[in-house]
């Protein structure tokens, strides 16, 4: 799935339910990184932070994740490769938030999915949850959707 940058017409989020720490571990994520990261700046639920953990990438992940100049970007380097779940502990403990969301380098997020998910998650007192996702390929054709009951 595209996700388009924002736009002036899309609406920025005005309910503010809290901190999201959206945690994203990063391996030799190049090719994707630079999307991944834009379909975070454009969620309409701008409250969050975006705590980026590598996990000593070999490609240049690493500097165009640090390209980005925007405060809410952390970015944080394992000493010696773990693996995506060492990597995502790292970034739980720096997190700040309130609610915690998992992102992986290569997915990207349709601009509302943040506001969605939290003001279902707060209007329902539910402290977890999960989303529909869509598979796509490389030429970003969706070859699979997953929508849970």
């Amino acid at each position: 799935m595209l996700v388009a940058e924002k736009t002036q017409e899309q609406k920025t989020s005005v309910v503010d339910y809290g901190l999201v720490s959206i945690i994203m571990p990063n391996y030799n994520s190049e090719k994707y990184i630079e999307a991944t990261i834009k379909s975070v700046l454009a969620q309409t639920y701008q409250n969050w932070e975006l705590l980026f953990v590598d996990d000593c990438s070999s490609d240049t992940s690493l500097e165009l994740a640090k390209a980005f100049q925007d405060e809410r970007i952390r970015i944080f380097s394992m000493k010696e490769n773990g693996g995506a779940a060492l990597a995502r502990n790292r970034a739980i403990e720096e997190a700040k938030g309130r609610w915690i969301a998992f992102l992986d380098s290569d997915d990207l997020w349709t601009p509302d999915k943040l506001e969605k998910q939290i003001t279902y998650m707060q209007n329902n007192s539910i402290a977890f949850s999960y989303t529909d996702y869509e598979v796509v390929d490389e030429n970003n054709i969706v070859v699979s959707t997953f929508k849970p009951r």
